[in-house]
C-alpha cells in the first residue's frame, strides 16, 4: 500500500516544509509495517509537493497514525495536505531487469 499526500507550499516555506516532512517520516518510519518514504517537489510547479509512504498494508498505516510520536510529528503536517484520497492499494509493480 502507498499513501500519497500533496501540499501547496509557498517558495519561502520550502525549507521548513522539508524539515517538518522529514520529522514526520522519521516518526512514521519507526512504526511496524513501514517500508519506505519519499518527499518530492513537482518539476513544473515548485510550490506543489508530495510526501509518499509505503506500507505492508492499510492496517499498519492506520495503527501508525494512532502512535503518540506520529500524532505529534505527522498529523499536524497531514492536516495541511490537499483534501483528496491519499491511500492506494498497489495492484501491479515493475522491477527493472538487467540492461
Amino acid at each position: 500500500m502507498i499513501v500519497i499526500t500533496r501540499y501547496t507550499v509557498p517558495l519561502e516555506e520550502a525549507d521548513d516544509f522539508v524539515a517538518r516532512a522529514s520529522a514526520a517520516l522519521s516518526a512514521l518510519g519507526g512504526r511496524p509495517g513501514f517500508k519506505d518514504s519519499w518527499i518530492g517537489r513537482a518539476a513544473d510547479e515548485p510550490t506543489l509537493w508530495t510526501v509518499v509512504t509505503e506500507w505492508e498494508g492499510p492496517g499498519h498505516y492506520r495503527r501508525a497514525l494512532s502512535d503518540y510520536d506520529v500524532r505529534m510529528a505527522a498529523v499536524p503536517l497531514l492536516s495541511l495536505a490537499h483534501d483528496e484520497p491519499s491511500a492506494y492499494e498497489v495492484v501491479s509493480g515493475h522491477t527493472p531487469g538487467p540492461r
